[in-house]
Order: C-alpha cells, then sequence, then structure tokens
C-alpha cells in the first residue's frame, strides 16, 4: 500500500471512530462502552503478538507500567470522551484534542526539560484559541438543538432504553468532559512514553494497556451498580467491531507504518486532518451547523496544530 493511501486510512478511520461512539451510547452507558471496546481490542492486539512473536510477557513492574497507562489513557480519559459525546457534537470533541500536543509539549518540558520549539509553543497556543472560538457559541447558546445520535431507530431505542436519549447540548458540561479527557490523556501519553524508552514493544504495550483499561473501565461499571447486559441492536455490534479492529488495529498500524517512510513530523498531519473530517462529519450525520466564529475556531486549531506538528526542516 503507497504511503499516501495509508495517510488517509489512518484519518478516514480515526475521523470516523468519533462517530461510531454514538451507536455504543446509543444502547449502553460509557462506562460499559469503554469496557467492551478497549477489551475486545487488547485481547486482539495480544493474540496478534503472540502470532507475530512479538514479546507478550512482562514482568510484574512492567505490568505495573502498563497499568498506569492504560487506566489514564484509554479508561478514564474515554469514559470522559464518551459523556462528552452526549452533551456536544463528537466532532466537537475531536477538535477538544487539538490541545494535545500543547500539553504534552508543556508537561514533557516540566518533567524531562525536553526542547520545546516556539513555533511548537504558538501552533499549541493558537490551537487552544481555535478551540475556545469552537466552542463559544455552543456556550452562548448559538447551536441550541438536540442533534440527532445515529438515526432515527437509534435514537428511540436509546430513548426506551434509558441510557441515553437525545444529545442534551449541554455545552458546558460537554466542554468540562472534553478538557477532562485531554487531561487524563495526557498523563497517559506521558506514561507511555516512559514505557517506550524503557524499551516496552509498542503492540503489547498497547494490548496490555488496553485490557488494563477494560478491568478499570468494568470495575466503574460495578462500583456504580449499572447492569452488566449486552445490547442486542446489530449497529452496536459492527460499531464495536470497527472501534476496536480498525480504531485500535489497521488505523495505527498505518500510522506507524507512516512514521517509518515519512517520519514522526510528517506522520503527525494525520492528527491535523482527523478533527477537520470529523467535524464534517458531525455536519452531515448529526446536524452539527458551526456559526462564523466556529469556522475560525477550525482554522485556528489546524493552522496552529500544522505549525506546532510540521518538521522543522519545512521552515523556510
Amino acid at each position: 500500500m503507497a504511503a499516501w493511501q495509508m495517510f488517509l486510512v489512518a484519518v478516514l478511520v480515526w475521523s470516523t471512530t468519533w462517530h461510531a461512539i454514538l451507536y455504543q451510547l446509543a444502547y449502553t452507558t460509557p462506562e460499559l462502552g469503554v469496557t467492551l471496546r478497549f477489551g475486545l481490542a487488547g485481547l486482539g492486539l495480544l493474540v496478534f503478538c503472540a502470532w507475530r512473536g512479538v514479546r507478550w510477557r512482562m514482568t510484574v513492574a512492567e505490568h505495573v507500567r502498563l497499568a498506569a497507562q492504560g487506566v489514564f489513557m484509554y479508561s478514564v480519559s474515554y469514559i470522559f470522551v464518551y459523556h462528552a459525546e452526549m452533551h456536544v457534537a463528537s466532532g466537537l470533541v475531536a477538535v477538544g484534542f487539538s490541545a494535545s500536543p500543547l500539553l504534552n509539549g508543556l508537561a514533557s518540558k516540566l518533567l524531562w526539560h525536553t526542547a520545546m520549539p516556539r513555533r511548537f509553543m504558538l501552533g499549541g497556543a493558537l490551537g487552544l484559541i481555535g478551540v475556545a472560538l469552537i466552542f463559544w457559541p455552543e456556550l452562548q447558546g448559538v447551536v441550541g438543538s438536540a442533534r440527532a445520535v445515529t438515526s432515527a431507530t437509534a435514537s428511540e431505542s436509546a430513548r426506551a432504553s434509558g441510557t441515553i436519549g437525545a444529545i442534551t447540548g449541554n455545552a458546558a458540561l460537554g466542554l468540562m468532559f472534553t478538557l477532562g479527557a485531554v487531561g487524563l490523556s495526557c498523563i497517559g501519553s506521558l506514561v507511555a512514553s516512559r514505557n517506550s524508552a524503557a524499551g516496552l514493544p509498542l503492540w503489547s504495550a498497547l494490548g496490555w494497556g488496553m485490557l488494563y483499561s477494560a478491568l478499570c473501565s468494568a470495575g466503574v461499571v460495578l462500583a456504580m451498580g449499572q447492569p452488566l447486559v449486552l445490547p442486542t441492536a446489530l449497529s452496536f455490534w459492527l460499531a464495536l467491531a470497527y472501534l476496536a479492529l480498525f480504531g485500535s488495529g489497521i488505523a495505527f498500524a498505518c500510522f506507524l507504518v507512516l512514521q517509518d517512510r515519512w517520519g514522526p513530523g510528517r506522520a503527525s498531519m494525520v492528527g491535523v486532518a482527523v478533527p477537520v473530517v470529523a467535524l464534517g462529519i458531525s455536519a452531515v450525520l448529526e446536524g452539527y451547523r458551526p456559526g462564523a466564529l466556529a469556522m475560525v475556531g477550525v482554522a485556528l486549531a489546524v493552522g496552529g496544530n500544522w505549525l506546532a506538528l510540521r518538521p522543522a526542516r519545512e521552515q523556510a
């Protein structure tokens, strides 16, 4: 597969996973949805590691580190993501993650004194301003109508089940959950970077991290007294399979190959394109209608990420 084809696969898959989450939320709680998603993905990745001969047996100390990675990077952060999507369009949550590069860079600099170029700081700041502008109309109630979750059938089933009726349009809660998810994901990313520096195999680290995230999320389900009832809707299981197989496996594989061929800087442009496509999907499938201020915010968020993530050799 050509590099540009892998780029398209990674962008399209990761852009659509934000919307696919809604097909889970239509039939179950965020906590159980995260449990099932990462439990299936983690098992699949470890089976893949065993099949390809990648080291998957870990020491006790390594398991502790991988558990920390999974709890922050996949469990609590994604529970927050799922809750955020109950209140705002999925594309807005995707754009909210534009703040991740700046937060990760600042944390890395504070903890380990890593270099932080000026263009990275400027790009990250522009991204934050863009996110604020995108959410501002929502917080002001400019977009106040409730949005369809998936389809009329899914919405009716969701209302009947009592898990989620329709997206509430409570942008303040959506923003709070989004920011919480970004912050928790940042902690998980820092732990993951230390695990990578320690020489832990990437694929098995992902697999174990996701399994531990599923265990943590299952514990939250039990602690909250939520029923462990598996949905029977076909759309739920199709979305679950898509999120676990494509979102956690195929797209990640394409991205890693891109990193080898293009280098980390150029490959990171995947993260610039994903929020744009995700917002487009929200506009088409969820009824999201951005105003002029939100469009300016999108331009700043995308441009800021491009400036922060582009390779240094591309500078004039």
